[in-house]
């Protein structure tokens, strides 16, 4: 039978959700499913990860502002476009799945040209680039979110689906028990602070929880996912009983869900992926998202999203302090009904599955097809 082709990449943002889909959908078909993604970067070894064929291709950034690297990139893009071909040819997919990203823009523009049907799903609120370019392609597009179906042109908003932002299914099978046997906290019931900043971290955050983190550990047990990269935001404190609950790591994958069940409260950045892995765990969180000129604004539009549903709280622009992150946090601990409404809304948001629900829509496209 013809495989499956995935696309997507960049950052663990683009892979994490499609691998979701991919637990998923292996229950659903005999199909072999293979993903093209980046040549360079950590593409290749998450997916290579979960038993997944993969082809890497040459990617260029796309950007909406001057620089000479759009002169590199334009070369680099043109390049994942002739190889993105060649490898459909070959691999004749029944249909290509697109998690987004700019890796997968030169494969949607192929299974165009080639005749492939094409799927997009986008995580945040408003789409990027990336799924405004391959929503042109696309003969399904998947969102996260009500209202990303107006975002779109009057003329493809019947394509759209809502399904919410896949979430992989070990979120939703965690322990809290061995998330605190690996944080070595088994014998205590002293309440989980766990801090992340995504797959890379978040310098912002680190800075902040570094202002108050005498205060916190006062209260919490804080674990403290620095982000490979800002190791060097490591806290050293002179204080022993923060020196017994502090708890960094450079990056935690395999236990991430298990921690992530055993914590009361997640402080973290607004990327799609880390909002709803914490509403599939039922999580209260404090959200600093990366402001616009940082970013598109999209982490804003999560994070708004989130509090809108009572589900978050939202720490920005002057408010993105350490005595107000400080107060913040002990508010949320201490006030009981506060706390078990926030986790209640969590609760509701992340109980539809979307993995399950975007691998059965494909799983249906897939019946009638015989190749």
């Amino acid at each position: 039978m013809n495989p499956i082709v995935f696309t997507g990449g960049g950052t663990g943002g683009h892979i994490f959700p499609g691998l979701a889909v991919i637990d998923e959908l292996r229950s659903k078909t005999e199909r072999e499913i293979v993903w093209i993604g980046a040549s360079r970067g950590i593409d290749r070894e998450l997916v290579e990860g979960y038993g997944v064929r993969f082809y890497g291709i040459p990617s260029g950034k796309l950007r909406r502002y001057f620089s000479v690297a759009n002169v590199v990139d334009v070369f680099r893009i043109l390049g994942g476009f002739l190889g993105a071909t060649y490898l459909l040819l070959k691999l004749k997919p029944v249909l290509l799945f697109s998690k987004g990203g700019f890796v997968s823009v030169p494969p949607c523009l192929a299974a165009r040209l080639l005749c492939i049907p094409v799927i997009t799903h986008e995580c945040d609120f408003s789409p990027g680039l990336a799924t405004r370019i391959n929503a042109r392609s696309a003969s399904a597009i998947y969102v996260s979110y009500d209202d990303t179906r107006l975002a779109f042109p009057e003329s493809i908003q019947s394509r759209v689906t809502v399904t919410g932002n896949p979430v992989r299914p070990v979120f939703y099978q965690a322990s809290a028990k061995k998330g605190r046997a690996f944080l070595g906290c088994s014998g205590t019931d002293v309440p989980i602070l766990f801090v992340q900043g995504g797959s890379l971290g978040a310098r912002q955050v680190n800075d902040l929880i570094a202002r108050c983190i005498d205060d916190l550990c006062r209260q919490f047990i804080v674990v403290h996912q620095t982000g490979a990269q800002n190791t060097d935001q490591t806290i050293q404190s002179e204080n022993p009983l923060t020196r017994e609950r502090y708890k960094p790591f450079p990056f935690i994958r395999a236990e991430m869900p298990d921690v992530l069940s055993a914590s009361s409260i997640v402080l973290a950045r607004s990327g799609a992926n880390t909002v709803w892995e914490c509403a599939a765990a039922g999580k209260p969180m404090v959200l600093v998202p990366l402001e616009k000129g940082s970013s598109r604004g999209d982490q804003i539009e999560n994070a708004q999203f989130f509090v809108s549903r009572g589900a978050a709280i939202m720490l920005t622009g002057a408010d993105a302090t350490s005595e107000k992150l400080s107060r913040v946090l002990s508010d949320l601990n201490s006030n009981k009904k506060l706390y078990a409404d926030m986790s209640a809304n969590s609760a509701a948001l992340g109980a539809v599955r979307p993995a399950a629900l975007i691998a059965g829509l494909i799983a249906d496209r897939l019946a009638g097809i015989k190749q």
